[in-house]
């Protein structure tokens, strides 16, 4: 069993930032690999918005580049993402991922709300 504990949303004006953590439990994030972050705004799907490989490298949704940024702290078996430059669009429940043994994990979402 994996499991994942986000925090770090809120209510933030367009052009705000705002750090999201998500730490992981029962497993280390070096042997899980490959963890994700997801987003779902009131009425849409599920999107994938970032992912950091177990390598490091990291890739983005087209619309968070430049302003989204994925990382992890393998000393304190947490993976963040940054988000500036916010804007009412990236209005959603923020969910943290991992896929481990075949089985897809997920945590029980932060939600960030931009608005002026």
């Amino acid at each position: 069993q994996v499991q994942l504990v986000e925090s770090g949303g809120g209510l933030v004006q367009p052009g705000g930032s705002l750090r999201l953590s998500c730490a992981v439990a029962s497993e280390t994030i070096f042997s899980i690999g490959t963890m994700n972050w997801y987003r779902q705004a009131p009425g849409k799907q599920r999107e994938l918005v970032a992912t950091i490989l177990s390598g490091g490298s990291v890739r983005y949704v087209d619309s968070v580049k430049g302003r989204f940024a994925i990382s992890r702290d393998t000393a304190k078996n947490t993976v963040y993402l940054q988000l500036n430059s916010l804007k009412p669009d990236d209005t959603a429940v923020y969910y943290c991922n991992a896929v481990y043994a075949w089985t897809n994990y997920w945590g029980q979402g932060t939600q960030v709300t931009v608005s002026s």
